[in-house]
């Protein structure tokens, strides 16, 4: 597979807890990965919805950082409620309502995050 941070389909972490998170966005970080969860960008601030992920990131699909694991999101008969969760934040952000924040302004958070651009 590819290098997890270039990978345009939407990705799934699960963490060693059983939680699940769907990432808006992901960045190499110096302590793992970093990533922005879904509707990240209408908390108050912002980077409420930036969390780091500690640890190496190792494989090539999926991926494992420290405990967690990412991967594909499965198509609809595998992770029925996850895609529909995804697909109800694609029809937001890419809505006039959703106001996505501009691709510099997401680098700019991840920087400030702690992010390697």
């Amino acid at each position: 597979m590819a290098d997890l941070f270039s990978v345009t389909a939407p990705l799934l972490l699960s963490e060693a807890d059983g939680r699940q998170s769907l990432m808006a966005e992901c960045f190499r970080h110096p302590g793992g990965l970093l990533y922005f969860e879904l509707y990240w960008h209408l908390q108050r601030p912002a980077s409420r919805g930036v969390h780091v992920v500690q640890g190496e990131v190792r494989g090539e699909g999926p991926w494992r950082i420290g405990a967690a694991v990412v991967r594909v999101l499965g198509c609809r008969g595998t992770d029925p409620e996850l895609a529909a969760a995804w697909s109800e934040w694609q029809t937001l952000v890419n809505s006039a309502a959703g106001a996505y924040p501009a691709r510099e302004a997401i680098e700019n958070l991840a920087r400030d995050s702690g992010a390697w651009l």
